[in-house]
């Protein structure tokens, strides 16, 4: 049972304990947190001068919790006449409705303490554990409590009232109240959330909140949202589930801002409820023939989010495609390079991946030919900036201290390794952006030719892709342990731990058939597949932890892609056993996959268990079924048709996915199992 819950939309969220109070750990980083600053650090209710103790927690609904407690007696049984009931919702900070029920014969007096603190963190200093440079200030009102912070022009302040009369002081609200028997007292807490612009103004309105504390704009959203999603029919319960648990956690996501113009997804809580580039551009490939409307925004954010000028600061040269944009003190003040930061070498290829899918999958030409000078900037990106010796590879270095040694998907300090466990020194050219560089030239390719209509320019692309090919093959293969290295060092040593990153050259196409069928092998071998799904490192290499961020744990975005790359291949059993594999254990964590989950083999633990300080939800977890069901059903666009080419394990059976969007309108799609 996890011991936070949590509650979200888009760019806001709060983190509590179960029994509903924001009471922050070394080990649990609680608040009420909005556009990377943290509101509240503190919230903590007491009744009598005790806390009351947890009976069931409601969190069915994204934006809303109920938390159900009791005050206890210290007895053996809880035997208490007072209930207590604390409903929340988000909205431009949180309304929390406190209820106390008298369930005796006689009247209760109590007094109600609420504890209220605020450290308006940047999130980076919640995560380091910094000091903060500016001033923490109070106003104790009649009505109200603010707590307010300001360092120069940056200012915050978070507003507290309540709807009954409470006296205000300068560590919380008191409510001293008497209950008849056999009744129900209540109250609004109001938390407002105020930036700059409106700390010196009334604070904000927040959007109405029903007694039932729905929102109604965000419950009729949901309900479109889920709408126009195709509709899923399955003989496997636990699919559906998964799938169901999916759409809306993509939809709990979706993050807004001034920036954008729509909505895309954040790449997870709580650390990442921002605009992550590499994050936001899988998530949205994955979720393309479901919801292609993130896709649309994320490329049209990320086009204008497109570097065009040389910052070392940022890591950022022209043509690159950002990695990370924070709204936060610490950026405002450039203590940190997030403004945004460019430190990623795989996010300006998958631009390019994800525009020649969109275009195949909505038909949206108008879109694609507006982007023309956004997919031409990004290629010369690839050509000579990604490039930075000329010898036909992506490499990167950090030029920024600060910045992100590691700049792929793995981008944990100790990720890129040799088999002696050895890390690897910089610059570094890691196999999978050469598979995306190498998909991203062919992909551009045909726009080129069919929507930009400059075939010249087409051909020369895929002349370029099929010599990186050429090379990739012979450059990166291990001859002695057959399959492709990690990648190449500063020094062009073949790195050669064996790690789920060969899958992806499936996924892109890069690698040939004959060494496809060799890292096929390898990833349904017991070294990298757990049994739930391929760890990110084998257990045969020296940096191997089963709990280690990249060395050795299962991402579920990782196998989804794995699994279509094998299907790519025609390895259709193997891609089965991933997708049914991975969705048995989204079963098991309730129908919502995390982050990542530890690499311990399934003979061992029978249990996938859970990485400590996995985001959840988390974007292309959230993405990964998605993807799993597109594998299965083999699902594909082409030439303004839907393609169905199944192959449905076993034990699933039966798949139904009907009104499938596109530029034939909506059709359906059917599989029945094939694969053992």
């Amino acid at each position: 049972m996890p011991e936070t819950i949590s509650i979200l939309d888009g760019n806001q969220f709060v983190v509590s304990n179960r029994q509903g109070d924001i009471d922050p750990t070394p080990t649990e980083n609680h608040g009420l947190f909005l556009n990377d600053t943290r509101y509240l650090s503190r919230w903590v209710l007491t009744i009598n001068g005790r806390r009351p103790a947890l009976l069931s927690v409601d969190d069915t609904t994204y934006y809303r919790v109920q938390h159900f407690l009791a005050l206890a007696t210290g007895a053996v049984y809880i035997d208490s006449h007072l209930s207590v009931v604390r409903q929340r919702s988000i909205a431009e900070g949180f309304r929390e409705r406190l209820s106390l029920g008298n369930h005796g014969k006689g009247p209760i007096d109590v007094d109600i303490h609420i504890e209220i603190g605020a450290d308006f963190a940047d999130l980076f200093e919640v995560k380091d554990k910094r000091e903060k440079k500016g001033e923490l200030y109070q106003k104790v009102e009649a009505d109200r409590l603010t707590l307010g912070y300001r360092r120069g022009q940056f200012r915050r302040e978070t507003v507290v009232t309540s709807s009954t009369t409470a006296k205000v002081e300068a560590d919380g609200l008191r409510l001293a109240v008497t209950i008849a028997p056999r009744t129900i007292w209540s109250t609004d807490l109001n938390v407002v959330a105020a930036r700059e612009h409106e700390t010196s103004s009334p604070a904000p309105q927040a959007p109405l909140i029903e007694a039932e504390g729905l929102r109604p704009d965000l419950t009729d959203n949901l309900r479109q949202w889920l709408d126009v999603a195709p509709k899923l029919s399955t003989s496997w319960e636990p699919l559906l589930r998964a799938y169901e648990r999916s759409l809306v956690d993509l939809a709990a996501l979706r993050f807004r801002a001034p920036v954008i113009l729509a909505s895309m997804p954040a790449a997870g809580l709580p650390w990442f409820m921002t605009i992550f580039g590499r994050d936001s551009l899988i998530t949205s490939f994955q979720a393309l023939p479901f919801l292609p409307e993130l896709a649309t925004t994320t490329l049209r954010t990320l086009a204008m989010l497109q570097s065009r000028a040389h910052d070392d600061f940022r890591d950022a040269e022209p043509g690159k495609i950002p990695h990370e944009l924070r709204f936060g003190e610490l950026t405002a003040f450039e203590d940190t390079p997030h403004s945004p930061y460019y430190g990623t070498a795989d996010a300006t290829p998958l631009f390019l991946v994800l525009m020649e899918e969109y275009e195949r999958w909505t038909g949206d030409r108008d879109l694609v030919r507006s982007l023309e000078p956004e997919a031409r900037a990004a290629v010369n990106w690839i050509d000579r900036y990604g490039d930075q010796d000329g010898d036909g590879y992506i490499e990167y270095e950090r030029r920024n201290p600060d910045g992100l040694e590691n700049q792929c998907w793995k981008d944990s300090g100790d990720s890129i390794a040799f088999a002696d466990g050895t890390l690897a020194d910089t610059p570094r050219a890691i196999c999978e952006l050469q598979g995306y560089a190498y998909d991203a030239k062919r992909r551009t390719a045909r726009l080129a030719r069919e929507v930009w209509n400059d075939p010249a320019w087409a051909d020369e692309l895929e002349q370029q892709a099929a010599a990186l090919k050429t090379r990739f093959n012979e450059d990166f293969w291990l001859p002695e342990r057959n399959f492709f290295a990690l990648g190449l060092d500063g020094h062009k040593r073949k790195i050669d731990s064996l790690t789920s990153n060969i899958g992806h050259l499936l996924w892109s196409g890069i690698a040939d058939d004959d060494k496809a069928k060799a890292c096929a092998a390898h990833l349904m071998d017991d070294a990298l597949f757990s049994g739930w799904g391929v760890r990110t490192m084998a257990r045969t290499e020296g940096s191997y932890n089963p709990i280690g961020y990249h060395v050795g744990t299962v991402w579920p975005h990782d196998n989804a892609i794995i699994a279509w790359g094998l299907r790519r291949y025609g390895y259709d059993a193997e891609a089965g056993r991933i997708a049914y594999a991975m969705l048995e254990a989204a079963e098991l964590f309730k129908g919502r996959l995390p982050e990542a989950f530890a690499g311990y083999a399934r003979e061992t633990t029978r249990y996938p268990v859970e990485y400590p300080t996995a985001c959840s939800p988390q974007a292309w977890a959230a993405g990964t079924p998605l993807l799993l069901i597109r594998a299965m059903l083999g699902l594909d666009a082409k030439d303004g048709e839907l393609i169905v080419n199944p192959a449905v394990p076993e034990a699933i059976d039966r798949i139904e996915l009907l009104d499938v969007p596109g530029p034939w309108g909506r059709r359906d799609a059917f599989g029945r199992a094939r694969v053992r």
